[in-house]
């Protein structure tokens, strides 16, 4: 049968049903079940092709539509919301220990007439999250209403903040009953808790205390755009009103329907038969909490039949079927003893907070971080005040907040030193920057390491076989201390390291012998200067022509060189001006390590200057990187990513998702032979 051509084309209602049933779906994939379909470009299509259409008719427009989620008017204030069914608190299990959930176990046998023989009680055990507890309201199937807790009778209307979160369906998948209200917690992820005060501190500005309180301020938020901005995920673990449904028998029935209707349901959770159930439970999760990714305060019981919680019924405002099994808690008062800064491999200075030992998070407590100066000024954090920790997971401990009132009389601002602690040299922050570095990176102790992989690494001057365990060993075991030491080893302090036969050995030796020949761009990439990367460091090469111009040039002149800004020049300077670096410079030298010099570039010499190529795929003659120096020696920049700025995409065999992007923006596209021919004819 053939397919009619003459096919009439979908309405535009029709066309909008069909890309909003598209967007919930992938956005069901990648947001609850972490397993998306489509790149995020094809999302970003399809969501465009949406809104276009909704501007084109406004009438088209609905309350579950995914263009929803971008925020909405700013509010004078939150509006109430009276709970059809209240949203009472459950009863707090402070015993940490199995005697906890014993006792639950034995309150709920008592309440329900069960003798020691009788069989067990089936509970579903489940995690308390540590966020903000908020009531979904949907009716046929799509979210008319979103409302905090409140007092249990009365919450606050917060549903265009809720709409921001991917997590939460605005249309629920299958046959939804006429009436449901889906109970859960709004969070903040550990790791995106992390990121979200990363920025706030390279922005300069104030950081937050606990993922639990940030979360709950950005629902609470009047402007849902700032919500946006923040990352929150949701969990669903109970019901409010339901009208139109035959409820399961079982509340993790229930939990198993609302992952069904599309709604994220933690997988942490199980039926567990009586009190020995609910302690291996506590147990198991107390094993792993470190490694879950957002914070919780503890577990959740609750008899697993309905029938049998209708049963049990409720104590003053308490269900008599469900408990609160806690954790130790993560945060903890303790005293500053001093504030000392360390040195990191990148030369990064960190203001740390001694602290009088606590016990917080599972484990003893000693130090806490304070960030920077900024974040420890911001926080007036002296020396003598007592101080609330953290530690939640894997993160670093840090002191979140200060009690003034405890503070002791003559207790001082802190304040940054101007050289490093570690080797003395000057200790700088640039323009823009939080951070405070140290600026001695061949001649420090504590960037050593880092300092020998980076010189040493495949895009600098190339020592094949010198990686992480060799260096670690050299420098804790004091073999090298400066660059110039590597090319003064013999074989024998080589071979008496662990693990190092002597063939390896001189294998090593070699390979720092063959990595005295090299290039000027790599020799200057290679000595870690601050914002030198490759592609600056061949500009300065290619420039200037010799190392000991581009050593001796002022910032004025540094300024003169392509893509060269006020940044690099300053850090430049900064690094050669420190005595120490330029006699590591003039070691390395007297080692043997040279390159060819050559005349300043001119600009007549630069054809591709002020061009932008990216690579992509494989090549039949050159090798990526062959390529790419190509194109910079006629003065070509190579970026990573295809952008409105790119002026030629070189696509090889096996392309992928760049030269897509090429087309998509109508960048020019050659393949190898192309290029070449470029490069002749430039």
């Amino acid at each position: 049968m053939t397919p009619d051509l003459f096919a009439a084309e979908p309405t535009p209602a029709e066309r909008a049903a069909e890309l909003r049933a598209q967007l919930h779906h992938h956005a069901h994939r990648y947001y609850v079940l972490d397993a998306p379909e489509i790149p995020d470009a094809e999302y970003d299509r399809l969501f465009q092709a949406l809104q276009a259409i909704e501007a084109a008719h406004p009438e088209l427009l609905t309350t579950d539509s995914p263009t929803q989620r971008v925020g909405g008017k700013i509010l004078d204030g939150l509006v109430p919301v009276r709970h059809a069914v209240p949203m009472l608190s459950i009863q707090t299990e402070t015993d940490t220990t199995a005697g906890g959930a014993e006792a639950f176990d034995a309150r709920v046998r008592r309440e329900l007439g069960l003798a020691e023989t009788d069989p067990a009680v089936e509970y579903a055990a489940e995690l308390k999250f540590d966020g903000l507890a908020i009531n979904l309201r949907y009716e046929h199937g799509v979210l008319v209403q979103a409302a905090t807790r409140g007092d249990g009778e009365t919450g606050e209307d917060v549903t265009q903040n809720i709409r921001t979160i991917g997590q939460i369906p605005l249309r629920l998948n299958g046959e939804a009953p006429a009436v449901i209200e889906v109970r859960g917690e709004v969070y903040m992820r550990r790791d995106d808790f992390e990121k979200l005060n990363e920025r706030q501190r390279e922005k300069g500005e104030k950081t937050y205390i606990n993922p639990r309180n940030t979360a709950a301020g950005a629902v609470r938020q009047l402007d849902p755009a700032i919500t946006a901005q923040r990352p929150l995920s949701f969990f669903a673990y109970g019901l409010g009103e339901v009208r139109g449904w035959t409820l399961p028998d079982t509340h993790s029935g229930l939990l198993d329907a609302l992952a069904a209707f599309g709604l994220p349901v933690c997988v942490d959770r199980c039926v567990a038969q009586g009190a020995a159930g609910l302690v291996a439970f506590h147990a198991q999760i107390a094993a792993k909490r470190d490694a879950l990714p957002f914070d919780i305060d503890g577990v959740v019981y609750k008899v697993n039949s309905l029938a049998l919680q209708r049963e049990l019924g409720f104590k003053t405002r308490e269900p008599r079927w469900a408990v609160a099994h806690k954790y130790p808690a993560q945060e903890q008062l303790t005293t500053v003893l001093a504030i000392d800064v360390q040195v990191g491999r990148t030369g990064k200075l960190t203001p740390v907070a001694k602290l009088a030992p606590v016990f917080v998070g599972n484990v003893t407590v000693t130090n806490a971080t304070l960030h920077n100066e900024n974040e420890a000024r911001r926080k007036d954090v002296r020396v003598g005040d007592t101080v609330i920790v953290r530690r939640a997971g894997d993160v670093i401990p840090e002191v979140v907040a200060v009690l003034p009132e405890k503070r002791p009389e003559g207790a001082t601002v802190f304040t940054m030193p101007h050289t490093c602690p570690v080797c003395g040299s000057a200790a700088v922050r640039e323009e823009g920057e939080v951070d405070h570095r140290c600026t001695g990176g061949l001649f420090c102790g504590a960037q050593r390491k880092q300092a020998i992989l980076h010189y040493a690494q495949r895009r600098a001057v190339d020592i094949e076989g010198l990686g992480d365990k060799l260096v670690e060993q050299l420098v804790d075991a004091d073999v090298v201390k400066t660059l110039p030491d590597l090319y003064r080893m013999g074989l024998m302090a080589l071979a008496n390291l662990d693990r190092m036969a002597e063939k390896s050995a001189q294998n090593v030796l070699d390979a720092l012998e063959k990595s005295k020949h090299t290039t000027l761009p790599r020799f200057l990439f290679g000595l870690g200067i601050r914002h030198v990367g490759e592609a600056t460091a061949k500009d300065l090469a290619r420039h200037f022509g010799s190392l000991d111009a581009i050593m001796d040039a002022s910032e004025e002149q540094l300024l003169e060189v392509n893509d060269v800004g006020p940044t690099v020049a300053q850090s430049l300077r900064t690094f050669f001006d420190q005595p120490h670096n330029r006699e590591v410079v003039e070691q390395l030298r007297a080692c043997g390590v040279h390159w060819e010099e050559g005349a300043p570039a001119e600009r007549a010499a630069q054809p591709l200057a002020g061009k932008t190529f990216v690579l992509t795929g494989t090549f039949p003659k050159l090798k990526r990187e062959e390529a790419k120096e190509m194109l910079e020696a006629a003065g070509a920049k190579v970026a990573g990513s295809v952008s409105k700025k790119t002026d030629y995409v070189v696509a090889g065999e096996e392309a992928g998702s760049k030269l897509d992007k090429a087309r998509e923006l109508g960048v020019a596209v050659l393949d190898e032979t192309g290029m070449l021919a470029l490069l002749s004819t430039a």
